[in-house]
């Protein structure tokens, strides 16, 4: 059966052809059922009679006080930050624990990789206390403040991985030449990383952008809400939104799926050759 797949490019197209509609097909179910009425949605044509596009423009209205692209703009302003702070300090962290010889760098090593053995529901009660006393609740910052200090275990431990695998002779080479600890991690450690950046950055946007328990934990105002929480907004205690809810949240996965594809390339690269290097 093999050989004649291999043999017969029209036949092993079609198979192709046939797993990924069938793959697709929820996606598919989405964009139409996004523009049905709610009394569509129990109906299993695929494609509502009449297209109700105004599901799109209601929705993004949200109400008489807000847009939804007031919060696309929180959402993204927020992003930003996550994105610059787990991809700079995790980096720097990593650097440090690849390249630089300290006291105790194998005991804290461990540790830091303990620490993703934790489930986020042990760390949450501290933090949301820490937070409180702090006076921090209803912004930004415990969402952001995190991203600051390393961007997360794994991502320190992928990048370790990474910088392991660069010949340190073009450490030597730079420290010949005078270059500093701060001048070899910026012009020779990081340009040559750029794959594993690329990965850390798309892993860092996709899951703070879907990260819903914490953004309810610490927003409460709805000019502050996210996108995950606008969504939420769509569901009350009597009816559900169904025409509006399915618009907007294919909306919200728009952003995502729009950086996988244009950082591809790089994701790809740093995944493979981050699990190459030893």
């Amino acid at each position: 059966m093999n050989k004649t797949f291999r043999n017969n490019p029209v036949a092993s197209h079609l198979l192709l052809i046939v797993f990924s509609l069938l793959m697709l097909y929820p996606v598919i179910w989405w964009i139409g059922a996004s523009l049905k009425t709610t009394a569509e949605m129990s109906s299993p044509s695929i494609w509502p009679s009449t297209p109700m596009w105004e599901n799109y423009t209601e929705g993004w209205k949200f109400s008489p006080e807000f847009t939804f692209g007031r919060f696309f703009g929180n959402t993204l302003i927020m992003e930003f930050w996550n994105v610059i702070g787990g991809v700079l300090t995790s980096a720097i962290v990593a650097y440090g624990f690849a390249r630089l010889n300290f006291k105790f760098r194998g005991a804290l090593f461990s540790i830091l990789l303990l620490t993703m053995m934790l489930p986020g529901q042990v760390t949450i009660v501290p933090q949301y206390i820490l937070y409180n006393k702090l006076q921090l609740m209803d912004s930004y910052i415990p969402l952001i403040l995190p991203h600051f200090f390393g961007g997360g275990a794994f991502f320190i431990f992928l990048l370790v991985q990474f910088i392991r695998g660069l010949p340190r002779e073009l450490d030597e080479a730079a420290k010949i030449d005078g270059a500093s600890v701060y001048g070899i991690f910026y012009r020779i450690v990081l340009p040559l990383i750029k794959p594993a950046l690329v990965t850390v950055a798309i892993f860092t946007f996709i899951w703070s952008w879907d990260d819903f328990f914490a953004q309810v934990l610490y927003l409460n105002s709805v000019g502050n809400f996210t996108v995950s929480l606008a969504l939420r907004m769509y569901v009350d205690q009597f009816e559900i939104q169904w025409g509006k809810l399915l618009a907007m949240s294919l909306l919200s996965v728009l952003p995502s799926v729009v950086l996988f594809f244009f950082a591809q390339k790089h994701f790809v690269e740093g995944i493979a050759t981050t699990g190459l290097k030893g």
